[in-house]
């Protein structure tokens, strides 16, 4: 196998992260033997996030454990849960879960906002752009996103199964650049180190390769439902995201500072950022839905790096919603960038060439300042010059 990268303190995408996800598997917030919650782990996990929060980082926190912790007030045996118990399970155990994060949290001056998905919520871009709008907004506000998957309505055939995937999508909807897997396992190795003694550790993956597949193994755990192969799936998803990805162990007492202090965990390493990873997949967007056309002073701004507001577009065309991608185009036709439409061609249509400050009044909600955020469009063009320049006053009328 080639050499490895080595990730050092300086290098940590855990200390140099801007957004941090963090994903608490059910094994260590829950006692396997009497089923309640293990508290004294769980508050130096909140007083590690803490630390990250201080430090200036947003976080967001994926948990699981409703079912584990519901289980034991229903009286349910041990053992695989048939779908209509796992979903009773939930229901219990997640209002427990909640109001533990919720007291916790609370406690240290930080409000904290619960969050449910399901795998709909990140397969249908409707719902997918509202999730991340909602995650937008509670980080913005100084809130901590706690989320689990809603296993009291996903049904067999569209939950996640496991919240290592879960905790993937969630970093790649809110654009975070590190991912933490806190686990039972405390990292990759080439065989399964239970099973196998001359199995080696992996400290870093730069590439997800098939023989890096072909090492993970199955979960070790009684209450949780994930294994090495869904950190593996968790992997892909995160990396192409632009994010980096730790599975380390969660075993001890403030398990996030450990990993700064280099503690042994297996780093993924992305190839991009998560903002380049997104505007690569804006700027490969094959069938743009529709169009705007932008007059030239829209133009210089965009070349500056600023959204595009609904003062410098001149006409829409073709029929997009809003989150549809859309060609931008200049006065001659020539397409110059392409982003994402914060609003549908019809709410384009009634608010270009106006100041953002009308956007209420025409529409009748408030709306985004911007038809296109700037993290939401990439310059394709940026050595066009328009044939004519347009004027961006408002329409007559």
């Amino acid at each position: 196998m080639p050499a490895r990268p080595t990730i050092t303190p300086v290098t940590n995408p855990l200390t140099s992260a801007r957004r941090v996800v963090v994903k608490v598997g059910s094994a260590l917030l829950v006692d396997a033997k009497t089923g309640r919650l293990n508290r004294s782990w769980l508050e130096s996990l909140i007083e590690d996030l803490q630390r990250l929060r201080r430090r200036g980082q947003q976080v967001i926190l994926v948990s699981s454990g409703a079912i584990a912790l519901g289980r034991r007030h229903l009286g349910l045996p041990a053992g695989p849960l048939r779908l209509e118990e796992s979903q009773a399970a939930a229901a219990v155990g997640q209002i427990r879960l909640a109001h533990a994060y919720k007291e916790l949290l609370e406690e240290r001056g930080v409000t904290v906002a619960q969050v449910l998905l399901t795998l709909d919520d990140s397969e249908q871009r409707g719902r997918y752009l509202n999730a991340r709008a909602t995650l937008q907004a509670l980080l913005r506000l100084g809130a901590v996103p706690v989320i689990n998957e809603n296993d009291t309505v996903a049904t067999a055939e569209i939950r996640y199964g496991d919240n290592d995937r879960l905790a993937a999508r969630v970093a790649q909807m809110a654009s975070a650049d590190c991912l933490v897997l806190l686990s039972d396992v405390d990292g990759l190795y080439t065989a399964d180190p239970n099973r196998n003694a001359n199995a080696s550790f992996i400290d870093s993956v730069p590439h997800i390769t098939p023989d890096i597949e072909a090492m993970a193994g199955r979960s070790a755990s009684d209450v949780g439902t994930g294994g090495m192969a869904t950190k593996i799936a968790a992997a892909r998803i995160a990396v192409a995201a632009g994010c980096h990805m730790c599975i380390a162990s969660g075993r001890q007492r403030h398990p996030v500072r450990r990993i700064e202090g280099r503690v042994r965990c297996t780093w993924f390493l992305p190839a991009s950022t998560p903002l380049a990873a997104r505007k690569q997949w804006i700027a490969g967007t094959l069938r743009p839905a529709g169009a705007v056309h932008v007059d030239a002073g829209a133009i210089l701004a965009l070349r500056s790096g600023k959204s595009l507001l609904p003062a410098g577009v001149t006409a829409t065309l073709g029929r997009f919603d809003s989150g549809d991608t859309v060609s931008v185009l200049a006065p001659d036709g020539v397409e110059i960038a392409r982003g994402i439409s914060a609003y549908s061609d019809s709410d384009a249509a009634r608010i270009m060439g106006r100041k953002s400050t009308e956007i209420e009044t025409l529409l009748g909600f408030r709306g985004r300042e911007e038809l296109i955020h700037r993290d939401d469009l990439v310059l394709l063009r940026h050595d066009h010059v328009p044939a004519r320049p347009v004027s961006t006053a408002a329409p007559p009328g």
